[in-house]
């Protein structure tokens, strides 16, 4: 019988890997590495943390889109969404042929086109339960890209399900990554979750758990929760038993934050003696997401004149970066190098965490004179596009890179 599904890539690393160094090497990133993360060139330096750009989990799933391009070069080739959350790497996989499949507002996909010939890219955010099963059921081939860090997410809610636990989940409740990880509880009957976006709209639940004076009723909780939660959730019956998870990319801190409070409300509820009985937490962060995050914190050690993050607009890790650091310098956070206007003296940035809100263009944004400059990319990022961003502020100077 004939393998449709892999995971595992097709031994094609050699092959595809000069077309992915030309692609997103740089060699300016490289140098400024060797040198400790530190160049100067005029009245401008540059720091880089020391954790940033692709992660392991985003790097597999680019080589393997790539592997996938050269092992079926007469096949049609689906994506499953963005294989990540960058505007470069994307438009680079739809320049070799692969052809991406987008939701509707409800996150679903039509895949009727899809036949037994076809080759279907599962993305790094992985796919929902649903979703994966349609696929299969059309016996199409799967090339599954799903990051290692989302599928230990999947484990624990998984368990959470099997055992009689509502999974609440810290995560975009739009995001991708979530709604895979929350369709995991549908492998058990009965299976619950809810998704909440930060520390206000756990304090929703909170308040009901503990039965406190702020504490809304669960009428309330359900409107509120209805797009965010398994059918028929209920407050009453579905906050006695809680497992906390999170979507990968989410601010590590606010996760750890969370699920501590979870646990004081079930203490407060039912006592200390009886936690184990309602309460349950892993730790999920995603140790890439991590490292970015504390990178970024040690360089606000001494804070640089301008923050410059790159990544993009739609990618989770990449905002919370971003976010980060408007807490202690003037950040900018650009989807791509090309947002940097050397002729014009530009910049064009997302200036607040939501994903979807408008640029703005900033006229003369690099000040006269001696500046520190810090740059930090998201775990989607290439290396060439923060070479490129680099390049672009030292030529808003009018000077050039050496």
């Amino acid at each position: 019988m004939q393998n449709t599904y892999f995971r595992r890539g097709f031994g094609l690393k050699q092959v595809i890997q000069p077309i992915i160094a030309a692609n997103y090497h740089s060699s300016l990133v490289d140098t400024i590495r060797e040198q400790g993360y530190t160049a100067t060139f005029g009245e401008l330096t540059f720091r880089l943390a020391r954790e940033f750009g692709f992660c392991y989990g985003v790097d597999r799933a680019v080589d393997y889109a790539y592997e996938t391009a050269h092992k079926f070069p007469d096949r049609r080739i689906f994506l499953v969404g963005e294989i990540i959350h960058n505007p470069h790497v994307n438009t680079r996989l739809q320049e070799l042929g692969i052809r991406f499949l987008h939701p509707n507002a409800d996150g679903e996909f039509d895949f009727s086109g899809i036949t037994p010939e076809d080759v279907v890219i599962i993305p790094a955010f992985g796919a929902t339960l649903a979703h994966f099963q349609e696929l299969s059921e059309l016996g199409c081939i799967l090339v599954d890209t799903t990051c290692g860090s989302v599928l230990n997410v999947w484990k624990r809610v998984e368990s959470y399900a099997r055992d009689g636990f509502t999974a609440l989940i810290h995560g975009k409740y739009q995001h991708e990554e979530s709604r895979a990880t929350a369709s995991q509880v549908h492998r058990y009957e009965g299976g619950k979750y809810v998704v909440v976006r930060d520390m206000d709209e756990a304090r929703l639940l909170l308040d009901f758990i503990e039965r406190n004076d702020r504490a809304r009723s669960a009428d309330e909780l359900r409107a509120h929760f209805a797009a965010k939660a398994s059918v028929g959730f209920d407050p009453e019956t579905d906050l006695v038993k809680i497992g906390v998870a999170n979507q990968t990319t989410m601010l590590a801190s606010e996760s750890l934050a969370i699920a501590a409070a979870v646990r004081q409300s079930m203490v407060i509820r039912y006592g200390e003696e009886k936690i184990d009985e309602h309460f349950r937490s892993f730790d999920t962060i995603c140790s890439a997401t991590q490292e970015r995050q504390d990178a970024v914190l040690e360089l606000m050690k001494d804070p640089p004149d301008i923050m410059i993050v790159i990544g993009g607009y739609n990618s989770s890790n990449t905002n919370h970066l971003a976010h980060l650091c408007r807490g202690y310098t003037t950040t900018y956070h650009i989807s791509d190098s090309t947002k940097i206007d050397p002729a014009a003296r530009t910049i064009s940035h997302k200036p607040v965490l939501d994903p979807h809100a408008p640029e703005e263009v900033v006229h003369d944004w690099l000040p006269a004179g001696p500046l520190t400059i810090g740059i930090t990319a998201g775990a989607s990022t290439p290396n060439n596009k923060i070479g490129e961003a680099i390049e672009n502020i030292v030529q808003t100077r009018g000077q050039t890179i050496p």
